[in-house]
């Protein structure tokens, strides 16, 4: 390049910012006469580009275990669901959790719980919400404060923690982890832990940790969407927990057979 070239340059470059300006108003249907620059139009692009890149809201619905439990010669379906509706950062939740027995035919359990989520970090979101239990009885409702999120090495925890309408706190305590033997066949360990401030002896939980479930799940994901599986799971009452359970004359804990099925949609 010559100076003269050079010098010409420089002396347009001061121009080129606001040339770049006027070719972009000439080029918007519309901004002559309005005086601004497309705002509708760049505000529909930016909001078609958040939905395709997972800034859209969606309604979503997930059955994280829907199992048939042989209770050592008690059989039962059990099940966990949960739908939601929102994007990244927020979202709505509504799940249910429960367990029905077929011999006696009876509802052991069954919890509701409404939450607001949102996103407070890359790895971890905070819920806020309701917890109604239906069973078992008395049913009593719950103020829930949590956090859900995914640990390191891939662990995905839920710690959440309950004041009920008696002002009794209690907490919760989960955890899991896929492990990939290909990558349609999955390993996952479970376990999950509560816990007691008080005793609550009209439902026979004693103060501190009350009880631990665990259990180990094999499934094959036909889809992505759709997984059957099979595993074992176990469940114990602890500490005091476990005398009420002892004074009701029945077993403190129990191993079990499952087999069911992993959805989402």
């Amino acid at each position: 390049m010559t100076g003269r070239a050079a010098g010409w340059r420089w002396a347009l470059r001061p121009l080129a910012h606001p040339l770049a300006v006027a070719l972009c108003l000439a080029a918007t249907p519309g901004a002559a006469e309005t005086g601004t620059s497309g705002n509708g139009e760049m505000e529909a692009a930016r909001d078609a580009f958040l939905e395709s890149h997972g800034g859209g809201r969606i309604f979503s619905v997930t059955g994280d275990r829907i199992e048939l439990r042989t209770g050592e010669g008690q059989p039962a379906l059990f099940w966990d669901v949960e739908a939601a509706y929102g994007g990244d950062i927020e979202k709505i939740v509504f799940s249910a959790e429960g367990e029905y027995a077929f011999q006696p035919e009876s509802l052991e359990e069954l919890e509701i719980q409404a939450l607001y989520r949102r996103a407070v970090s890359p790895f971890f979101d905070l819920e806020l919400g309701l917890r109604h239990d239906f069973e078992p009885d008395p049913s009593r409702n719950f103020a829930v404060l949590g956090m859900v999120g995914t640990l390191p090495l891939f662990i995905e925890g839920l710690a959440s923690i309950f004041i009920s309408d008696d002002g009794d706190v209690s907490a919760r305590l989960e955890g899991e982890y896929d492990l990939l033997i290909t990558q349609r066949l999955i390993l996952q360990p479970r376990v999950e832990l509560n816990l007691a401030v008080q005793e609550v002896a009209e439902l026979g939980l004693g103060q501190g940790l009350t009880d631990v479930e665990g259990g180990l799940r094999l499934r094959y994901e036909l889809r992505r969407r759709l997984a059957p599986y099979l595993g074992v799971t176990f469940s114990r009452d602890i500490g005091e927990t476990a005398n009420f359970t002892r004074a009701e004359d029945e077993d403190v804990g129990a191993i079990s057979a499952v087999a069911g099925v992993r959805f989402w949609f």
